[in-house]
């Protein structure tokens, strides 16, 4: 099989994401060699490739689904949002700048030549790319210039199929409508609608489907159902209702801090994935004060999240169970909170700004972003080995406390450090602990069983509590949610039609 398709939706959240990595997933089975691609990505969710680049996470999900590894190729172009109305603009895995809305659609002819030719290397490499589009292919404001949705099907001669959330109810109207207000070249593109998330018996959705088909002359390619637990890798903070968790006071009780900017977010899937473990994101200083681990995670507005930590009381809780000595993990962003002072010239202008103090670190932001990949091993918790991956502007400088990491090559930046040598641990440690709080900048450390397994029962220990973590494999339960949803594909989809649609 060879060929393309674009999967568009009538909404953010529609499912778009979920539809292509099984599509993804179900042509992976049979033999196809096959990638996935999103021209443009907003999110706060991304992963560093093996060669360095940032991407969206989804993709990477997608590039886990089809069973190969990421690359800047199926992302060429990642927003960061950094404040209400500007993004950090990451162009082929690097920072370019950042936009307001205005200076980004004058950078748009421009990225449409780069996600073109990104487009066309996968085309060459691969049998099939399946791309996902981003928001709706109906943002008729952003038509002229776009280059995500039905401009990048009409530019790279692309099939459309349009994904519409049931759940949220007017499905018809929005999949009629979005189709009414394409102009007609772009209509001619849509070839297919796949109706999302139904609860029910779909025979009840016939009448409904037989005057859609009629309306539009566009057939229903399949209704998929609603599945719980197609949770891991989620894109944007939309999924954060959707997360689960244990039900009672068995096991221990996690409360991650949902601050206004938070960014990898997925960093707790695998704490999650755990029998006994209840992950909570909150913005209630009362669940920060009882909670087992409280999750202070990474963030695109390190000193505007701040100022929201403390005016919600969380500083003050923090600091409490600092006192108590109740386990606390800052992870990236949040980890330099913690800290005495961050510097930032760089995302917020703000100059030097106290943190909250209850690690001994010190944080300065430097324009270019650190993109790394590590392994190492966690002192704290026996030798536990350890990975995981960079993505910061902020250099620390670590003035005391313990390493919470030794990385497997050792290194030393100048950059990680402003102080004397005499006065700052200048060696090639990675995080901080002071008492029972940890810091770390490394995103994905909980994914290692064995280090999240010590983790768990360290917490256990200082809490007093009885528990012991079960014996799962992160990895295996992630392909399992890929096999998931290359199941809701091949079970509930048009599957002659879809192959036709591709090749085509």
């Amino acid at each position: 099989m060879n060929g393309g398709l674009l999967v568009a939706g009538t909404a953010s959240n529609a499912g778009k994401t979920v539809v292509v990595a099984g599509i993804c997933r179900w042509l992976a089975r049979q033999g196809v060699k096959v990638a996935p691609f999103k021209a443009q990505n907003m999110a706060l969710n991304s992963v560093v490739t093996p060669d360095g680049a940032e991407i969206g996470r989804a993709q990477a999900m997608q590039a886990a689904a089809a069973g190969i590894e990421p690359e800047a190729a199926m992302n060429p172009v990642l927003l960061k949002p950094a404040g209400e109305r500007t993004s950090q603009v990451i162009v082929l895995g690097q920072p370019v700048g950042t936009d307001d809305a205005r200076a980004y659609q004058r950078r748009k002819p421009a990225l449409l030549q780069v996600a073109l030719r990104a487009l066309d290397d996968l085309r060459a490499r691969y049998d099939v790319v399946i791309c996902e589009g981003a928001g709706s292919p109906a943002e008729i404001n952003l038509r002229a210039h776009d280059f995500v949705n039905m401009g990048l099907a009409r530019a790279a001669g692309l099939p459309a199929i349009v994904v519409g959330d049931i759940d949220r109810g007017g499905v018809f109207a929005a999949l009629y409508g979005t189709i009414a207000l394409l102009e007609p070249a772009d209509q001619a593109l849509i070839s297919g609608f796949l109706i999302n998330k139904f609860r029910g018996d779909p025979d009840l959705l016939a009448p409904g489907v037989t005057r859609l088909e009629r309306l539009t002359r566009c057939p229903v390619l399949g209704v998929l159902p609603w599945r719980e637990g197609l949770w891991l890798d989620a894109e944007d903070s939309l999924a954060l209702q959707a997360r689960p968790g244990f039900a009672g006071r068995a096991g221990l009780d996690v409360a991650v801090v949902q601050l206004g900017r938070i960014s990898n977010f997925t960093d707790l899937d695998a704490l999650a994935a755990e029998p006994g473990v209840r992950v909570r994101f909150t913005t209630d200083a009362t669940d920060v004060a009882r909670a087992d681990l409280v999750v202070l995670p990474g963030t695109k507005a390190t000193v505007a999240d701040l100022a929201l930590a403390r005016a919600w009381g969380i500083g003050e809780a923090l600091a409490a169970r600092a006192q108590r000595g109740d386990p606390v993990l800052g992870i990236c962003g949040g980890y330099q909170m913690l800290g005495r002072t961050i510097s930032d010239d760089v995302e917020s202008g703000a100059g030097t700004v106290e943190g909250l103090g209850l690690l001994p670190v010190e944080t300065v932001f430097e324009a270019e972003k650190v993109l790394a990949r590590r392994t190492g091993a966690c002192p704290l918790l026996g030798g536990a080995p350890a990975a995981g991956y960079e993505i910061r502007h902020g250099r620390v400088t670590v003035l005391g406390g313990a390493p919470l990491l030794n990385p497997a090559e050792a290194r030393l930046d100048p950059a990680e450090a402003r102080l004397d040598p005499a006065e700052a641990r200048l060696d090639p440690a990675e995080g901080c602990v002071d008492g029972a709080v940890l810091g770390t900048s490394w995103h994905g450390l909980l994914e290692g069983d064995e280090l999240r397994r010590a983790l768990l029962r360290w917490i256990a220990g200082r809490r007093g509590l009885d528990f012991a973590p079960a014996e799962i494999n992160f990895a295996a339960v992630r392909q399992a949610r890929l096999d998931a949803l290359g199941d809701l594909i091949a079970n509930n989809a048009d599957l002659d039609a879809l192959e036709e649609l591709i090749a085509r």
